[in-house]
């Protein structure tokens, strides 16, 4: 009876604007918020609206992107800090669940950064990812926003009360999401198929609710609403152009059964909103200011309706609390559940990387589940934040992932190692709980191999070996082997081929210190053999010495085997490995070798130590900068060369002692001791696209500390002009380098991850 004398009334004042209406203590006005992905951002807009007619809400319900949109609404923020918090948030981000970087162990960072394609490989069958994204970062997100109201089990009793809805997706029946946990309910509503990968509650598998109902306005109107304010943001079905990608087939199988009753529900809608959205799709995040304008737009044109209800609704002013998102908590109880058999407690905790009932920011306990997530070990990372008498509980569900086999593809060229191509083979709990085993077979110019097997214990201490093997030639001026080799003099001879076969093994142990810096120390053994072909093509059997010849014609200048121990101190914190634009990097490695088959007669004990550090820095959207510094040095009067350094070249994976050097090609400039600094200007003209700018300098030489020769003015210097590109192999670069002491250029090109 009250929404009929309301209608009425509504009516009297559309064409007799005079009329004054008489209020109702008693007149309840529900809000449906519908789904549509990046759509229904216009909520916010159409919320702008409402608040500035005055209308105060009752009651909420939404389905997917509605019920995100609701729920934040319902727990007491305004429109205008909803506004604030999807203008700073890069949603597009969060869908892609990029994790940062920083949440990877070094192991992880290594082994994420070397394939193209990863598949799901189980009983000799490759599989394709249920779905495009876990959700992880929108989780996260959620209940940060929402900790404010952690303990509200009954969706009633929120600041305003709230419904949302979701889609058995074993049954297609429709499930009502009014209790629990609210930051679980609104992403099982949301949880779009291929998209998302789907939610468990209370032992359902739930997906978007868009598919059986994404305009739930009969909820809306069963929790008490006598009047109905319902926002629409979908579609009608689309043509056949529209239908160009398997997410937009899904969502309009989704919209088969909403379009049916849609036209029904809009009547029964009291006050109707229908924005604009032909020109946008769900995923249209990075157009949020533009739809949320639209949501405003639309909502104008009932304005007076508005204006009209709240005159109708009890007197009584509107006051929505500020809301800051709390960004400090204490975890002092740490609860597991769920399905994780061949990962152990320490194994989480190690990844947490907090100290149960100590202080931390909700930053941290985020870097936390990305660091668990990161791992890809789990199917899903829920948890839930719950008040006790000291803090809070963390009650942590994890589920395994069902994939413990995966097949890795990947394929890069540069100028060192030509063109290669990887297969990888990927075993988690290989041999015990907590482990993974890789093995990288890379055909191509140079046939290498890569094999890791790391057991992973987070911040306690870690086990893992490493077995690789390398093989490649270069062209290389004569002189760089003269001043390291002992070599016949065959006359006039400038450059030389250079092959170059490394075979390492090790056994290390491995730890997190500080949060930050992972410390490795173990023991080695390595294969080195240096030779060409040129001597022997040139010597012929005329020579006196014939002895350094090999029976496949080329001349040795190093086959021994060396026997060292280890220890390295890693920092590294940059957003992305090759186009860094943010973080900082350190990387200090000391060798002691200690044992040798001596192919030369002339080992002693001696040392190697090294270090790189570096920081990137953005000073605009698209501008930063990359600089670094670093040295090495040998320790010790050995006689052995194998171990200098050499500068020359480009790359970000190259073996043993051999350090990138713009302005010189591969191994130019040897010595057993060197300082460099680099630096580089980016550019990114576009998504995906820069333009970088570099400079390095450097002093190399033997016993260049000792003599003082560090610290003086440098002696070689190089630059460079380059083009990157992110593509899904890798990046693409193309590099012109020069130097003021040579005469001509070099160009470098490659392609792909290195590997």
């Amino acid at each position: 009876m009250r929404k009929i004398t309301f209608l009425l009334a509504l009516l009297i004042m559309t064409f007799s604007p005079a009329q004054e209406m008489v209020k109702d203590d008693g007149l309840n006005v529900g809000l449906v918020l519908s789904g549509g992905g990046a759509k229904g951002l216009a909520h916010i807009g159409v919320l702008k609206i409402i608040e500035d007619a005055g209308v105060k809400i009752d009651y909420i319900g939404g389905t997917s992107m509605g019920a995100i949109i609701g729920a934040l609404y319902a727990s007491g923020y305004s429109a205008a800090e909803l506004d604030s918090i999807f203008r700073r948030t890069d949603l597009n981000n969060l869908i892609q669940d990029n994790l940062p970087r920083s949440a990877k162990t070094f192991y992880e960072k290594e082994d994420s950064e070397r394939y193209a394609v990863t598949l799901p490989f189980d009983k000799f069958k490759i599989s394709v990812p249920p779905a495009y994204s876990g959700g992880q970062n929108i989780y996260n997100e959620l209940v940060r926003l929402l900790y404010h109201v952690k303990d509200i089990k009954d969706f009633n009793e929120l600041p305003i009360p709230f419904v949302c809805i979701a889609t058995n997706a074993e049954t297609g029946e429709e499930v009502i999401l009014n209790k629990g946990y609210l930051p679980e309910a609104i992403m099982a509503s949301g949880t779009l198929p291929s998209l998302f990968e789907p939610a468990t509650i209370d032992g359902k598998v739930l997906i978007d609710g868009g598919v059986v109902n994404n305009y739930p306005l009969e909820k809306v109107y069963e929790m008490g609403a006598d009047v109905v304010i319902g926002v629409d943001v979908q579609h009608g079905l689309s043509n056949r152009e529209a239908l160009s990608s398997a997410t937009e087939i899904l969502l309009q199988i989704n919209k088969f059964r909403s379009v049916t009753y849609m036209e029904e529900k809009a009547r029964k809608t009291d006050i109707y909103i229908k924005p604009n959205m032909d020109d946008y799709t769900v995923l249209d995040f990075d157009q949020g200011i533009a739809i949320m304008r639209l949501g405003e737009e639309a909502a104008k044109e009932v304005y007076e309706a508005l204006k009209a209800l709240s005159k109708y609704q009890e007197d009584e002013t509107i006051e929505r609390k500020s809301i800051e998102p709390n960004e400090e908590i204490v975890v002092n109880r740490l609860v597991i559940s769920g399905n994780s058999e061949n990962y152990t407690r320490g194994y989480v905790k190690g990844k947490l990387r907090f100290k149960l009932g100590e202080k931390i920011t909700f930053g941290k306990l985020q870097q936390g589940i990305s660091n668990l997530a990161t791992t890809r070990n789990f199917e899903t990372i829920r948890y839930r934040l719950v008040s006790n008498d000291m803090g809070e509980d963390l009650i942590l569900r994890i589920e395994e992932s069902k994939n413990k086999t995966f097949i890795r593809l990947g394929a890069h060229y540069d100028d060192l190692y030509k063109s290669a191509a990887m297969i990888n083979f990927t075993r988690k709990n290989f041999l015990s709980k907590d482990d993974v085993a890789s093995f990288d077979f890379i055909l191509g110019d140079n046939v290498r191999y890569n094999l890791q097997y790391y057991i992973d214990k987070g911040s306690y201490w870690s086990f893992g070996f490493n077995s690789r093997f390398n093989d490649f030639e270069k062209e290389i001026d004569f002189d760089v082997i003269k001043s390291n080799f002992d070599v016949p003099n065959v006359g006039n001879v400038n450059n030389i081929n250079l092959g170059v076969t490394d075979f390492t093994n090790q056994v290390y142990l491995q730890t997190v210190w500080q949060d930050e810096f992972a410390f490795t120390m173990g023991v080695e053994h390595k294969y080195l053999k240096y030779s060409t072909r040129t001597l022997g093509e040139l010597l012929g059997e005329s020579e006196q010495l014939p002895s350094i010849i090999g029976g496949d014609g080329r001349t040795n200048f190093e086959k021994s085997n060396f026997y060292s121990a280890f220890g390295q101190l890693t920092l590294d914190t940059y957003d992305d490995k090759y186009f860094p634009s943010s973080g900082l990097y350190f990387n200090g490695d000391f060798h002691f070798y200690v044992l040798s088959s001596d192919y030369n007669n002339d080992f002693k004990e001696f040392s190697v130590a090294k270090a790189r550090m570096g920081g990137a820095f953005t000073f605009f959207d698209n501008l930063s900068i990359n600089i670094e510094t670093e040295g090495g040095f040998k320790l010790g009067t050995s006689n052995v060369t194998t171990f200098d350094f050499v500068l020359g070249g480009y790359g970000t994976n190259l073996i043993n002692n051999f350090v990138p050097f713009l302005g010189y090609d591969f191994l130019s400039l040897p010595g057993n001791s060197y300082v460099k600094a680099y630096g580089r200007l980016d550019l990114k003209i576009a998504p995906k696209n820069h333009i970088m700018f570099s400079a390095n300098v450097a002093n190399i030489d033997d016993d260049l500390f000792r003599i003082g020769e560090w610290f003086t003015s440098p002696n070689y210097s190089g630059y460079g002009i380059s083009y990157g590109y992110e593509s899904f192999l890798g990046p693409i670069q193309v590099l012109y380098s020069w130097s003021p002491q040579l005469d001509k250029g070099n160009f470098f090109f490659s392609v792909g991850y290195w590997f």
